[in-house]
C-alpha cells in the first residue's frame, strides 16, 4: 500500500507558497491549490485573513486534507503497491489533473500489455478502477515498473510541450514543470 505522506512531501517540494502570477493559468495559488479551480477550499478564508503573513504551519492541515481528498483518494492511490508509481500519479494529478494522470497510466499500461497477451486493453477513461489496478499489478509482477514510470513521464513531458505550443506565455514555467519529469536511467 502506497503512503500518502511520502507522495505529498515530494510534490510539495515542487509547489511554492502563496503566488499570484498573472501569467499562471491557475491564477492565485497557495502550495499549488488554484483559487480559480478550487474557490470553495476552506483554506482561502484563512489565507485572506492573514495575507501577506501566511503561516505555513497553520495552513498545513488544510493543504494535506485537500490534497489527500482531491488528488490521492480520487485515483485510489492507497490501492497501489508501488510507491514510485503512486508518487508519479499524485504529482501528475496535482500538476495536470487527476483524470489526465489516470489516462496517462491507462495509456501506458495498454502499450505494455504485450498486444493483449497479459490483459485486454483498458478503456482510457481517466478513472482508476479494478481493471486498471489489475493491469498495474500484472505489469509490476513482470518487473516493468521502471519502464512504466519512464513512459508516464514521457506523456507528462509531451503534454507540457503541447501546452506551451498552444499557449506560449506558459513557456516561463517550463523549467519548473520539467523538474517534475524524471526519466529512469539504466
Amino acid at each position: 500500500m502506497a503512503n500518502f505522506d511520502e507522495a505529498f512531501d515530494l510534490t510539495m517540494g515542487h509547489e511554492g507558497g502563496y503566488v499570484n502570477d498573472p501569467d499562471d493559468a491557475g491564477g492565485e495559488t497557495y502550495r499549488g491549490i488554484a483559487r480559480k479551480y478550487h474557490p470553495s477550499w476552506s483554506g482561502w478564508n484563512v489565507i485572506d485573513d492573514t495575507k501577506p503573513n501566511i503561516d505555513d504551519a497553520e495552513m498545513d492541515p488544510f493543504v494535506r486534507e485537500f490534497y489527500e481528498t482531491h488528488y490521492w483518494d480520487v485515483n485510489r492511490l492507497d490501492d497501489f503497491d508501488d510507491q514510485a508509481i503512486a508518487n508519479e500519479m499524485f504529482d501528475t494529478g496535482v500538476n495536470m489533473g487527476v483524470g489526465r494522470a489516470a489516462r496517462f497510466l491507462q495509456e501506458c499500461l495498454n502499450y505494455l500489455n504485450r498486444n493483449g497477451s497479459l490483459y485486454d486493453d483498458l478503456v482510457v477513461d481517466g478513472k482508476i478502477g479494478p481493471a486498471s489496478l489489475a493491469a498495474l499489478n500484472e505489469i509490476e509482477s513482470h518487473g516493468d515498473t521502471e519502464i512504466l514510470l519512464t513512459m508516464m513521464n514521457v506523456c507528462q513531458g509531451r503534454h507540457y510541450m503541447e501546452y506551451m505550443k498552444k499557449s506560449p506565455t506558459q513557456e516561463k514555467f517550463a523549467r519548473g514543470w520539467f523538474k517534475r519529469v524524471q526519466l529512469c536511467k539504466e
